[in-house]
């Protein structure tokens, strides 16, 4: 099935097997993510080589997604592994404390630069708060605090200020060795955690390059500073996620839902792509089967437009991975199925500067007049797909590269379906004539469907200057 929105799975321990994979791929799983905050750098080297294995047997384009730990502030461990916290009592984190002697009373949290972000009064969630602290001193080495919201807490779980501004920033010694790692296994996707502004990604591409990377960046927006400067963060990214744990926590749940719908349209608007992300179906790490309300979660961001839905713990350590993404691509479907319109083109009152970008919203324009049956985007770095498919259509889009890479960046991009084509010339008719017979031995288009196609009359990236109109034989 044809599915729009993307799926996007993290691997961990329940999805390792080579049989799991396979089924995870069929099931429709697109882009896999490696969290860099979990594992060595040979898990990984592990991970991704079975994932290219698995993806070459079955014939699909699965793109990598690598995931930085970033800042993430944290406590350190608990003499009993974990502890009861009780609503009103007093609990203490200390930065002088021994990482592994944690208590029921205090634990060690080893970041000093805490004690000048918080101040009587200010509040501190844990475990993406799950465990809320209101602090009520503050001293040369430790922070007082009373348990506002309590249960059961284990260590080394992340530690956020209600409101944000906590300084922790920039990348760290152990993103800039993953970023080496993330290059020498061709990642196609680079997710930067924690980021504050443009200036944060502008670091983090020039890093992936003097490694010798090519992937394009995502930034993770979950810190109410990064709400504030989202224009910037966007147009320095190439695609960006609402990670909606930390960034729920930071700036409250009554306002996420209004701030992932504004991302979502913004990163649209912009031209870049977007993953909707956090417990998405979190009740099938232990059930077989999603709640109503997570139905409802997947299909809104589904609707609203998203690029891809993803996936965490379900896939990663859950006891159902394989389920738990067969039910997201059904409800995925499902919602696009529901879509009364096509969404507005927007994008065509703008000022085109570039050729490809005038013919990629021209052709989106005819082939919703005309009730195109396909749109086919001949192209070698993919660019021409993908501004595309920021105009959200029931027309599918499927994009003929002789570029794996090409195949695997469009793997994560709404609508688009990249298809593996090397035609026997690369200029005049017999491209597209072969484009159009391609498609038709896959059973996507069938004698009478009205095609639009776009082709360049020059090699290179942005070489798109053409579209044509075809009715198929």
């Amino acid at each position: 099935m044809n599915r729009k929105t993307k799926i996007v799975a993290t691997l961990g321990p329940a999805s390792d097997s080579p049989e799991v994979l396979a089924r995870l791929f069929e099931a429709g799983v697109n882009v896999v993510r490696i969290n860099f905050s979990h594992g060595s750098a040979d898990d990984h080297r592990a991970r991704v080589a079975r994932v290219r294995e698995a993806a070459a047997d079955l014939g699909l384009p699965v793109a990598v997604l690598a995931d930085l730990q970033g800042p993430k502030i944290r406590i350190e461990s608990f003499v009993e592994g974990s502890v009861e916290l009780e609503n009103g009592q007093t609990f203490t984190l200390d930065t002088q404390l021994a990482a592994d002697a944690g208590t029921v009373d205090q634990v060690a949290i080893h970041y000093p630069p805490l004690l000048e972000d918080v101040r009587a009064g200010s509040h501190l969630l844990i475990n993406d708060g799950a465990i809320s602290l209101a602090v009520d001193s503050v001293d040369d080495h430790r922070i007082v605090c009373t348990v506002e919201v309590g249960g059961t807490l284990s260590g080394r779980k992340g530690v956020n200020l209600r409101g944000g501004g906590l300084s922790a920033g920039g990348l760290t010694d152990k993103d800039a060795e993953d970023i080496r790692v993330a290059a020498e296994l061709e990642a196609d996707y680079l997710a930067v955690s924690f980021v504050r502004g443009a200036a944060d990604m502008h670091a983090a591409r020039r890093m992936v390059r003097e490694a010798g990377g090519k992937a394009r960046l995502c930034a993770k927006i979950e810190r109410a500073e990064a709400i504030a400067a989202l224009d910037e963060i966007i147009a320095a990214s190439d695609a960006v996620m609402v990670a909606r744990g930390d960034l729920g926590v930071e700036i409250g749940d009554p306002e996420l839902p209004g701030v992932q719908k504004r991302i979502i349209a913004q990163a649209r608007e912009m031209n870049r792509l977007v993953i909707t992300a956090t417990q998405m179906m979190e009740s099938m790490i232990e059930n077989p089967t999603p709640t109503r309300a997570e139905v409802l979660d997947v299909a809104n961001a589904t609707l609203d437009g998203t690029d891809a839905v993803m996936l965490s713990a379900e896939t990663a350590v859950g006891r159902y991975p394989v389920q738990t993404v067969a039910a997201m691509s059904r409800i995925c479907v499902g919602a696009e199925r529901e879509a009364t319109a096509d969404r507005p083109a927007s994008g065509l009152a703008a000022h085109f500067e570039r050729t490809d970008e005038a013919i990629a919203m021209a052709t989106m324009y005819t082939a919703r007049h005309m009730h195109a049956d396909a749109i086919i985007a001949l192209t070698e770095s993919g660019t021409t797909a993908m501004l595309m498919s920021r105009q959200d259509t029931h027309i599918p889009i499927f994009a003929l590269t002789q570029y794996p890479v090409t195949e695997r960046y469009l793997a994560l991009c709404r609508n688009v379906f990249p298809v593996a084509f090397r035609p026997s010339e690369l200029n005049g008719v017999v491209p597209v004539a072969e484009a159009v017979d391609c498609l038709k031995r896959r059973g996507e288009l069938a004698a009478g469907d009205r095609v639009l196609l776009t082709k360049g009359d020059f090699t290179g990236p942005g070489g798109t200057n053409a579209m044509k109109i075809i009715t198929v034989d």
